[in-house]
């Protein structure tokens, strides 16, 4: 029988400070797994390549040329893919269980699902409640003004209370296990996005090709979410750029 075979992707931009732990618990945790790690590095002016190398070697490093952002880096490694299923990483991201092989094996017992994510936890324990819906303006605007909040609990399916594998229509960007073939015969992220809704854009388009997308809270990770982008003018500004990139796809949706 032929072993399935994993691969992964980590988008890199300086992040010396939190690469370590991460790629460190990845390895830890997937020592039962036919298991290759990326790195697809954008330039990164801080010691984020060297620590790699100097630590885990058995790690491939892509050095890209120009940092084209986070779907950018991510397709960088296609070419080089020959893996049954493929995991996107996110640099703030750690493991405390087998949580690749339990997605793996979600995925080869359901032919159905195209793309699974686990439950994404803080570093407390304390669940991080991301969008399991569409984006509309009534979720991605005005959900952000305290009067409306409520719309954000519905966006996330906070109050769904999801305990079981569920169909949901938005897998976050953070972590996620794909089908290879999958991710390639869609051409990976569209990288007319920087950052910012290209999970959500890949998310419909694996729903297009007829696959499910599973959220499988019976495994976690753990996320250290800073959300230091959308509180500068220029994380607001690629913020809205992608919106209106998104909404300009797909149709602009109210609710």
């Amino acid at each position: 029988m032929t072993k399935i075979k994993v691969s992964g992707c980590i988008v890199t931009y300086n992040e010396s400070e939190t690469i370590v732990p991460c790629v460190q618990s990845l390895l830890e945790y997937t020592r039962g797994v036919d298991f290759q790690l990326y790195i697809s590095d954008n330039c990164s002016q801080d010691e984020t390549v060297e620590l790699i190398q100097k630590r885990f070697p058995e790690v491939k490093i892509l050095k890209n040329e120009t940092n084209g952002g986070f779907g950018y880096g991510h397709d960088q490694v296609m070419e080089f893919l020959d893996s049954d299923y493929h995991v996107v990483i996110n640099p703030d991201i750690f493991v405390k269980e087998d949580t690749i092989r339990e997605l793996v094996a979600y995925l080869e017992a359901h032919p159905e699902a195209g793309m699974v994510t686990p439950r994404i936890l803080n570093p407390d324990g304390s669940e991080q409640f991301l969008p399991k819906r569409p984006p509309s303006i009534r979720y991605v605007i005005l959900s952000k003004f305290r009067p409306f909040r409520k719309h954000r609990r519905f966006y996330t399916r906070e109050d769904d209370h999801l305990d079981t594998s569920t169909p949901i229509e938005f897998c976050t960007g953070c972590f996620f296990a794909i089908r290879t073939s999958l991710f390639k015969e869609l051409g990976g992220f569209d990288r007319r996005y920087y950052m910012y809704f290209e999970d959500a854009d890949l998310s419909r388009m694996v729903l297009e090709q007829g696959y499910e997308i599973i959220f499988h809270p019976a495994v976690a990770v753990y996320h250290i979410w800073h959300r230091a982008n959308t509180r500068t003018i220029k994380g607001i500004v690629r913020f809205l750029s992608s919106m209106v990139k998104y909404f300009q796809k797909w149709g602009w949706r109210f609710c």
